[in-house]
């Protein structure tokens, strides 16, 4: 009997050690091409990944879209091509620490850090001087709202804003639901090391398709996008770090929703009210009653937590509408 355990152990030790140690999946056609059509620029010592079309003529309107956790800029891949032709620039990164961006471990990532990697950008790209406008997605919304509120007081290298446009994001830590792994893992428990690695692909496309309606789930192909995305430069081992804006959002919410309340300039939300991260109705009526400046618009009743790929079409009408009305 004794002998018989020692022979599964010995089985059993490298087979797990491969299993923790698989290496990343190749790049689609379609990510490839994503990837061939991006630039790398430095911020503080680490390639950031980010893509620039030029598009409408006559026109000279900026937009920077900036994503969510824990994908990438290709969240925006849908709704690129109409937005270059609406748009004379359009910008897109990975922020660190996601997609083909450097991700530094150990590192303290930040929401402050990614608002002052977004002005770098802008620096790098020559549109210190210009209005831009933003859209902005789940953890994007954060990294918005930092922006904002640099911008609204003024401080040194901000960005000029044009608009704002938010979708889903967890702007009220009070109305906010992370997902169980997010939770484990944000408080950085004994267990996040090991859960990190236990991740897998299928662990990761049940939590993802988790946060899509029932009639707009992503492909197996698009899943697997989704995961190349986090797997790329070994992403996956710093979700615990990367989780801290959660934690953040709470510790700096005045500042955060005090420059969404108190700001003049043209806002707009984009909710998709199935969504369980950021709950309907309870999140749209604390948006609607704390931003009354700002104009929403509520996609159908299936639509969850990614409404620029559940639903582009619907993304895109909303978004243009209210470009176009100041």
């Amino acid at each position: 009997m004794r002998e018989w355990w020692i022979h599964v152990g010995l089985i059993c030790v490298p087979l797990v050690a491969v299993y923790l140690h698989i290496p990343p999946p190749q790049l689609s056609p379609a990510l490839q091409k994503w990837h061939n059509a991006g630039q790398v620029f430095h911020f503080r010592g680490s390639k950031i990944f980010y893509r620039e079309s030029y598009g409408a003529l006559g026109s000279s309107d900026v937009v920077i879209l900036l994503h969510g956790f824990p994908t990438s800029s290709y969240d925006w891949n849908k709704i690129w091509d109409p937005l270059t032709q609406r748009f004379h620039r359009v910008i897109a990164l990975d922020f660190l620490g996601f997609g083909f961006s450097d991700k530094p471990r150990p590192h303290r990532y930040s929401i402050f850090e990614q608002a002052s990697l977004v002005e770098a950008l802008a620096a790098h790209l020559g549109l210190s001087n210009q209005r831009v406008n933003l859209v902005s997605h789940d953890y994007g919304d954060t990294v918005a709202l930092e922006l904002l509120y640099r911008s609204d007081h003024n401080r040194t290298g901000h960005l000029t804003l044009n608009s704002l446009c938010l979708s889903n994001g967890g702007l009220f830590p009070e109305t906010h639901h992370p997902r169980l792994l997010q939770r484990l893992l944000k408080d950085w428990s004994l267990l996040a090391p090991v859960l990190m690695r236990l991740t897998n692909f299928m662990v990761f496309q049940r939590g993802i398709g988790e946060v899509f309606g029932p009639y707009t789930q992503p492909t197996d192909a698009d899943f697997w996008d989704m995961w190349t995305g986090l797997r790329y430069n070994d992403g996956n081992l710093i979700l615990d770090s990367v989780l801290q804006y959660i934690n953040q959002r709470l510790k700096h919410r005045d500042r955060w929703v005090g420059a969404l309340t108190s700001t003049f300039i043209p806002l707009h939300m984009i909710y998709g009210p199935l969504d369980p991260v950021n709950p309907h109705p309870q999140f749209i009526r604390l948006y609607q009653r704390q931003v009354q400046r700002s104009t929403v618009t509520i996609l159908d009743e299936h639509i969850s937590h990614y409404p620029q790929l559940e639903d582009p079409t619907g993304f895109l009408n909303a978004y243009f509408n209210f470009i176009h009305s100041f």
